[in-house]
């Protein structure tokens, strides 16, 4: 008599390739060994290229035995198949100590060192979060590290398309020593997508920089461009037009209170620079900077703006008013502006007639988050308007702030609004909707 698994054994046994590489793709590293034990057919398996082209390493700062191993895995998964890798992102998460940092950066040597004598395919690096400036790291670990990192970028400088280094907290020389290292041997760095989102450190005033521009300047065909608006001046804005205007397509910039952000920025210059890179979307991000004036010298009319994102955080001025930003400043962008992001703390003010005024004028808006005070009632009119066609909302998340724990009745008139609105709700928006006390 047959045995009944065998079946079940010849059909495991002949799988298509690429439905066994689709098995292995959902396992882990040590799953993937064991399998692979199996037959030489799962073994081959095992080493196809498509399994190891994106890899995220983490190493993580508090101590255990699995964290430990986490350094080990790294090096075994680049010796092993590092020459199948074309997105590596690199993790930090919560290093705590000088003897962490110093086992991180000599793993990284002996894993960057390996990458680039066996790897001819990688496109994408991303290390977010380094804190460079952080005391944890000593001064001559964090100068091997930014050596080793610079020696990898200038040996991968003709592959890499992407690079993300945000929250390195740099130097400006160190900072510029990494960028440079991008466009080493031809004098010309041809990736297209840079995120340098706190890369330098806090209260450097960028913009002023010759070193900053000249490194910016070998950039020639930059796509998204993601950075602080400490680095903004005339003469980027220039160099960006003169060298990458064929290319650009996004500008990611974040203003925040500690970082310089009072500097003289031409309209003129912002112009140009729309002019001759047509596709060219710019997107705002602010955290902390609210005041009106401060809005006003940054959100220039001749800035191509799709999206703008203010976050008030624990800012908190008795003087401080929202009202002429939502009137006076936003609505310059009506024929442009896509994504609203408001995140307020105005306990002083209503604003409903104000931000349902400026959402009916932008009539390209699709997505509205608002974390604000607001009536319940305001939500009632922006669907009824919504319904009515007069603007083309598809995401609305909003958190209404009550100054009272209890939010039983505002709940309700939710609920009702809700229903009221379900055909609409459901057919053509993403929607989501709470009440939230701030007390």
């Amino acid at each position: 008599m047959e045995d009944d698994s065998e079946p079940e054994q010849r059909s495991w046994a002949h799988l298509p390739d690429v439905c066994l590489r689709r098995v292995f793709h959902w396992l882990d590293d040590r799953d993937r060994s064991q399998a692979a034990l199996v037959c030489k057919k799962w073994s081959w398996a095992m080493y196809s290229g498509s399994l190891w082209r994106r890899r995220t390493i983490t190493f993580y700062g508090r101590p255990s035995r699995a964290h430990t191993l986490e350094f080990q895995s790294a090096l075994w998964y680049v010796k092993k198949f590092g020459k199948y890798l074309e997105h590596l992102e690199i993790k930090l998460s919560n290093p705590y100590n000088t003897a962490f940092t110093q086992k991180f950066q000599v793993t990284m040597r002996g894993l960057l060192s390996r990458l680039s004598k066996c790897n001819s395919r990688l496109v994408s690096l991303s290390i977010k979060y380094l804190e460079l400036d952080r005391l944890i790291w000593k001064n001559v670990v964090r100068a091997q590290f930014i050596k080793t990192l610079a020696t990898f970028l200038k040996r991968m400088s003709k592959q890499l398309d992407y690079l993300n280094l945000k929250g390195a907290r740099v130097t400006l020389e160190e900072g510029c020593e990494l960028l440079n290292s991008l466009s080493f041997l031809t004098n010309k760095g041809f990736i297209s997508e840079i995120n340098i989102e706190d890369f330098f450190s806090l209260h450097l005033p960028v913009y002023s920089s010759t070193l900053f521009h000249q490194t910016m300047s070998k950039f020639h065909s930059l796509v998204i461009l993601t950075f602080n608006y400490n680095c903004i001046s005339d003469e980027l804005l220039d160099i960006l037009r003169e060298h990458s205007a064929h290319s650009l397509c996004t500008l990611n910039i974040k203003c925040h209170i500690h970082d310089p952000h009072g500097q003289v920025v031409w309209g003129m210059s912002w112009a140009n620079l729309a002019k001759r890179a047509p596709k060219l979307k710019v997107n705002f991000f602010f955290e902390r900077v609210m005041k009106h004036d401060h809005l006003a010298r940054i959100l220039l009319v001749e800035i191509p703006v799709r999206s703008i994102s203010l976050r008030s955080c624990y800012f908190n001025d008795p003087h401080w008013t929202m009202r002429p930003t939502l009137t006076n400043l936003l609505p310059a962008y009506w024929h442009v502006l896509q994504k609203l992001t408001l995140e307020l703390n105005n306990d002083h003010e209503l604003l409903d007639d104000e931000l349902l005024q400026l959402i009916l004028s932008c009539k390209r808006l699709l997505f509205l988050k608002v974390w604000a005070f607001l009536s319940v009632t305001f939500m009632e009119r922006l669907l009824q308007n919504r319904a009515e066609r007069k603007c083309i909302l598809t995401t609305i998340k909003v958190r209404i702030y009550t100054a009272r724990q209890e939010t039983s009745e505002e709940d309700r008139l939710l609920c009702d609004i809700y229903r009221t609105f379900k055909y609409l709700i459901d057919s053509e928006l993403n929607y989501f909707v709470i009440t939230y006390p701030m007390v």
